[in-house]
């Protein structure tokens, strides 16, 4: 196949799986999953609100140009899926894998991504579609590109709502943020939206460094909100010139969450806080352990359907 093509794998899942086949996926696509989650039109058709008891389906790219290496992950998927629908818990479908160009890839996405109201005044707008502000409404202009986060998955609404709830306390307004996993930049742009000093976004993925950035352009925050290809901890240059930070946001998965727990503890100042996301409830045991193991302190939880965020503080001594 030509350079610039890629191949899609998606899946339809159970919402309740979405953790198990996203950990599936990741093996062989690092840059990261899309999660679309199905939603209904409202407003005269100029936002959605997701619908929780169908399933969601999975996407995840990986470079068509070496056909053996290809053929050997989607062999790995097509296995390790199968092995988890030999459980039968919940609802999986079959592996489907076709070509996509990067442009049409792009324009897929439109799609699945309406205008989204999170919480009581955040608003994600795809740049290809109009919104009616009301009074008080902090709306976010996003494009993904070829980086994942929309605001669809019940994962992302519930970091989002939760930094809107740290603004109500008034500890986004001056704070400085970290953002680990940053995908299309869409926490990170809240949380500037809301009022922070600075937010630095880092991703292993650099598509998603260069979508957090494109994305932080069309807001006009490019002075406030800056991205690199990185993870926890930062760097010490990147370190010395973003922190410390007083506010780290980490959507990620369950299993990462506990692997990055220390660094995570250490990229947020003593008395600084911590939203975790991306757990679903059956690992929750798993993550407040490994973060109590590095003193970090559980002050909240929220949950969505299946899917908790966890509130938590470094303690200041």
């Amino acid at each position: 196949m030509a350079a610039g093509t890629w191949l899609e794998l998606s899946v339809a899942v159970d919402q309740e799986a979405v953790e198990a086949v996203s950990e599936i996926l990741s093996r062989v696509a690092p840059g990261g999953i899309s999660v679309e989650v199905p939603f209904t039109l409202i407003d005269e058709g100029l936002a959605a609100t997701p619908e929780t008891g169908r399933p969601a389906t999975l996407r995840a790219y990986i470079p068509a140009l070496d056909g053996a290496a290809a053929q050997a992950a989607i062999d790995q998927v097509t296995r390790d899926l199968g092995h988890l629908q030999a459980f039968g818990l919940r609802p999986i479908g079959e592996l489907v894998v076709q070509p996509v160009h990067e442009e049409d890839w792009a324009a897929a996405w439109k799609e699945h991504f309406p205008v989204l109201r999170v919480g009581k005044r955040l608003v994600i707008r795809p740049t290809w579609r109009r919104h009616r502000a009301q009074p008080g409404d902090v709306v976010l202009a996003l494009d993904p590109g070829m980086a994942f986060g929309t605001g669809l998955h019940p994962t992302t609404r519930l970091c989002m709502a939760g930094i809107e709830r740290w603004s109500d306390e008034g500890i986004v307004d001056g704070a400085r943020v970290l953002d680990v996993g940053c995908g299309s930049g869409i926490l990170a742009i809240a949380a500037a939206k809301l009022g922070a000093r600075s937010v630095l976004g880092v991703d292993t993925d650099p598509i998603a460094v260069e979508a957090t950035i494109a994305n932080a352009r069309r807001n006009r925050l490019v002075r406030t909100v800056g991205a690199s290809r990185g993870s926890a901890p930062v760097s010490a240059g990147l370190a010395a010139t973003w922190g410390p930070f007083d506010l780290v946001l980490a959507n990620l998965i369950a299993s990462l969450l506990v692997e990055l727990a220390p660094a995570l503890a250490a990229s947020v100042r003593p008395g600084g806080r911590l939203l975790a996301s991306g757990i679903f409830i059956d690992r929750e045991p798993e993550v407040v352990a490994a973060f109590g193991a590095v003193g970090l302190r559980i002050l909240d939880r929220e949950q969505q359907t299946d899917w908790v965020v966890l509130d938590v503080e470094r303690p200041s001594t």
